[in-house]
């Protein structure tokens, strides 16, 4: 993987103000050798962990079904638009697969090469691939989030390339800021650029303080490209939050085991019936809500050690 632009001495400089100690954590997800993937907060605590029995257990299940969960979109034809413009190097994504002792299947080769309408659908088994991918299209799709948004905050476009998100992608045929905002994948009416930017200003991920406005990380920038997409689509409020749970879901299923753990003993809901945007919201989905979770489960001696499951980080 490239290096970020820039020293991670003067990355802390522009966002230590807001991130704090949770910066640390966002831009360790993406460099090599440091953090294993799938990584996420864990609590450090001496507390008894207890390994679940999945057979009895149905809560993984619930957070990553086992049929995945479907968005009223398309890949359409992002893939090749993307190989066009060179955000994706099509040879360096598919290393990432061969180096990982994976393989990119038929299916998902064809999403980079070919227009494809099938509905989306997140699985265990290509979480990973949607992760890399969208994260692609929320870098180079032409935002309003990336041009005046909070990432603009810290030395405007000239540093926008020392986030974990920018500096991170590495399977660009040129500097990931090439492509920064300038491509016409997704287009969106003013209402639905709006509604994007409401939504993504509720969301958070367990790996940092920051909203998905703030797309300052992989999953953020990710997560973006998806509310794009399902904005463009006609998809209201509501169905943007719900397919957020999901995707922060099976993106992090260890943070979100634990979340569904906490409601489930906390107050007897499970995590179908969670609203998106209350679980996704800085008290539960941010880092340092996570943590107070973690915590909480901790002193009542209810943690338990989800599924391992393969995915990760991205790139």
């Amino acid at each position: 993987m490239s290096k970020h632009k820039g020293s991670f001495s003067n990355l802390l400089k522009y966002v230590v103000p807001l991130l704090g100690v949770s910066i640390v954590v966002n831009v360790l997800l993406l460099v090599p050798g440091i953090v294993k993937k799938n990584s996420s907060l864990q609590d450090t605590s001496n507390k008894t962990v207890v390994k679940a029995d999945t057979s009895k257990d149905n809560l993984f299940n619930e957070i990553n079904p086992i049929k995945g969960y479907e968005i009223n979109a398309s890949f359409g034809d992002l893939g090749p638009k993307m190989l066009a413009m060179g955000v994706i190097d099509y040879n360096k994504f598919k290393s990432v697969y061969e180096k990982s002792g994976q393989k990119l299947s038929p299916e998902l080769d064809e999403i980079l090469k070919n227009t494809v309408n099938k509905k989306i659908r997140i699985t265990r088994d290509n979480s990973y691939f949607i992760l890399n991918f969208f994260w692609a299209v929320g870098l180079a799709n032409k935002s309003k989030i990336l041009e005046e948004g909070e990432i603009m905050k810290y030395g405007g476009i000239k540093e926008a390339g020392n986030f974990a998100s920018t500096g991170g992608w590495s399977l660009a045929k040129s500097n990931a800021m090439d492509y920064y905002s300038k491509g016409d994948l997704i287009s969106l009416t003013p209402e639905q650029e709006n509604l994007v930017e409401k939504v993504s200003s509720n969301v958070y991920r367990p790996c940092c303080n920051n909203s998905t406005a703030f797309p300052d990380c992989n999953h953020g920038m990710a997560l973006l490209g998806v509310f794009e997409l399902m904005a463009a689509n006609g998809a209201t409020e509501n169905q943007m939050y719900e397919a957020g749970k999901y995707f922060n879901a099976f993106w992090f299923p260890g943070n979100y085991y634990d979340l569904a753990l906490y409601f489930k003993n906390k107050e007897n809901k499970s995590f179908k019936n969670i609203p998106g945007q209350v679980l996704l919201g800085k008290e539960y989905s941010s880092a340092s809500g996570y943590q107070s979770i973690k915590q909480w489960l901790a002193r009542k001696g209810l943690i338990q050690e989800p599924p391992k499951q393969g995915g990760g980080c991205g790139v």
